[in-house]
């Protein structure tokens, strides 16, 4: 029976849409309240079990490797001021996984950094979740995969329902055949379709457990939209092979999309709200604008 051991997060994008302020600081580390986005994503690994983070980094992402790492000046000072609450919280950071570092040094599309991840996998199935995005949900949205994983022991694409058409042309929505309560086979997934066109309302995004075979069909992959390699490419030609890819609609789920400016916003107010110092606060504030 195949396990799982690696989780690979693609960090390696410019951030253009958050400029100026990602010109120095990766998007990934944009904060939600008191943590930067990626530390969701891996918290949302380490709580399913996997311990092996692999990183695909990029210009100006020494940032994602500082923070997890240890600094021994921020511990001292804080046990001098015998901030105890807060040094905890960075000796865990660093004690979350076992981190590995891979730079990106070139090639567009989302398919590259997934590929740059090959000479670590020694595994038959490895894990991807994209470093800017996450879904809440309660199992954890992982944990549920992991669950359907060790079931049908085959590729897994976590998925969501899209309840406004109007959103349809914004994600990689699957053509599918029920399996299960909340599973489905892939048949193909189209990116980004009309709403006249789209094959279902089940987008299928965020999180995939992938086959080691996946490599093989990314390097032999011709540029697809905007002359880039594209991950939903890669499975596509993959289910054409035959290899069953099933989507699994995440229960109990809200997905967050931290990539654009609006979709990050609705999340920080989201995460603040439901937090037990500021909540209370926030929620005053909120009433008292006159919108």
């Amino acid at each position: 029976m195949a396990s799982l051991k690696k989780v690979v997060i693609p960090a390696a994008g410019l951030g253009t849409r958050f400029l100026p302020q990602t010109k120095a600081m990766p998007k990934e580390m944009l904060p939600i309240i008191d943590k930067p986005v990626i530390q969701y994503v891996v918290e949302e690994a380490v709580a399913a079990g996997l311990k092996d983070i692999v990183i695909i980094t990029g210009l100006s992402k020494r940032a994602i490797e500082d923070h997890f790492d240890r600094n021994k000046e921020l511990e001292n000072h804080l046990k001098e001021k015998g901030k105890t609450e807060e040094l905890d919280l960075c000796l865990k950071i660093s004690s979350l996984a076992n981190f590995i570092y891979i730079r990106q040094r070139e090639g567009y599309g989302n398919a590259i950094p997934v590929l740059c991840a090959k000479p670590v996998i020694e595994e038959d199935f490895f894990v991807v979740m994209w470093g800017d995005e996450f879904i809440y949900a309660e199992p954890p949205r992982l944990t549920q995969m992991i669950a359907a994983f060790e079931k049908y022991q085959t590729a897994i694409i976590s998925a969501v329902r899209i309840e406004s058409e109007d959103n349809l042309s914004r994600y990689g929505i699957a053509d599918i055949e029920k399996v299960a309560d909340n599973l489905y086979q892939i048949k193909k997934i189209v990116e980004k379709p009309m709403p006249a066109v789209a094959p279902s309302n089940l987008a299928t995004h965020g999180a995939y457990i992938l086959p080691f075979k996946i490599f093989e069909v990314i390097e032999k992959l011709e540029p697809g939209r905007d002359g880039e390699l594209w991950l939903i490419d890669a499975i596509n030609k993959l289910i054409e092979t035959g290899f069953p890819f099933y989507a699994l609609e995440i229960q109990n789920a809200r997905y967050y999309d931290t990539g654009n400016k609006i979709e990050y916003l609705k999340t920080v107010i989201d995460f603040a709200l439901s937090h037990p110092k500021i909540g209370p606060e926030l929620k005053k504030y909120l009433k008292s604008l006159k919108l």
